[in-house]
């Protein structure tokens, strides 16, 4: 789940250059057993994912 993170985040850097983030994002929604299994880091990578998703392209939490 680390490096679904972690790719998810190098490709939004990417879509900021090439085009735009809400045609090439989505929301990430992890399991409730794969949270269970996050760092903190991850879980704050997440986040800031998903609320850049909220304010920019209208996500729902």
């Amino acid at each position: 789940m680390v490096k679904v993170v972690a790719l998810s985040l190098m490709l939004a850097g990417c879509a900021a250059t090439g085009g735009s983030f809400c045609a090439v994002e989505h929301p990430i929604r992890p399991t409730k057993a794969e949270v269970a299994m996050l760092s903190d880091a991850s879980v704050a990578a997440i986040l800031a994912h998903n609320e850049k998703g909220q304010k920019l392209c209208g996500w729902v939490p």
